[in-house]
């Protein structure tokens, strides 16, 4: 026989009062450290987003465009450190900020070199076919010692699928990059720059070595024959360690460097 013991409603009223009461006292804590304790979010913060790109990229080296945008408020960041963003863009962040902003020209990356193929090989690669893996031995399997191992890692790190490699040497397609940098700092040669989106031609190498040296490792790299600078009248190119260097803000867009190049290491972007 089951036996029950009688309800005690005086205890069970007790012990619901005292329940009610600290979740009164709970919630009336929750109000007031929510009250005295909250940290508002700065509303130009949204309106600073909103004119990013939102690719959230992190290429800034912040979290997302949120985390530039708390950046740029703070102080800790600057517009130009967004690559991705237009010109009118940064003006309009600007405003929010209550700064003046002249800007820069939209830039676009290039691959500085154009050997791939065209380039000998130190030694045969067998394993994972990353570029970092390979330049940890012996500095990568090309002869030329910044030639493109066309392995890809500038291809995985573009969030735009802006990069791919052709011919054994990496290709940035204009129209998709968004001029974030990742594919720059993916790159273990350094090869991949940042030109103005203007631009006509680029320089594609960058090996620093002498003409005889190169013309026995590669056959398209630049053998500082001084051509292209002899050939320009605007004074906008010139041999620097061997490698020639283009100042856009005196090029014309002739072309009579690419032109004249008789390793056509001088290339024409569509613009």
């Amino acid at each position: 026989m089951l036996l029950f013991q009688p309800v005690n409603w005086g205890t069970v009223g007790i012990t619901l009062g005292i329940m009610a009461a600290l979740a009164i006292l709970l919630g009336v804590a929750i109000m007031v450290i929510s009250r005295y304790f909250n940290v508002e979010k700065d509303s130009r913060i949204d309106e600073i987003v909103e004119n990013l790109p939102k690719a959230n990229c992190g290429a800034c080296g912040h979290p997302g465009c949120e985390g530039f945008a708390k950046a740029l408020l703070e102080g800790t960041a600057s517009l130009d450190d967004c690559k991705v963003s237009k010109k009118e863009q940064k003006i309009e962040i600007a405003n929010i900020l209550g700064q003046s902003f002249s800007g820069g020209e939209e830039t676009v990356a290039v691959v500085a070199c154009s050997g791939g193929i065209k380039c000998e090989d130190k030694y045969t690669y067998q394993g994972y076919g990353n570029c970092q893996t390979q330049e940890m031995l012996s500095g990568g399997r090309k002869a030329c010692p910044v030639g493109c191992m066309g392995a890809g890692s500038c291809v995985d790190s573009c969030p735009n699928m802006a990069v791919c490699v052709k011919d054994g040497v990496a290709v940035v397609d204009p129209d998709l990059c968004i001029s974030c940098g990742l594919c720059i700092s993916a790159c273990p040669k350094k090869l991949i720059k940042r030109i103005p989106k203007s631009a006509k031609v680029y320089v594609a190498c960058s090996t620093q070595c002498k003409g005889k040296e190169v013309m026995a490792a590669c056959k398209s790299g630049c053998i500082a024959c001084g051509l292209c600078e002899r050939a320009c009248q605007y004074g906008a190119i010139h041999l620097v360690n061997n490698v020639p260097i283009i100042d856009y803000s005196k090029c014309t867009g002739c072309k009579a460097c690419m032109n004249k190049c008789p390793r056509k290491v001088i290339k024409e972007r569509d613009v």
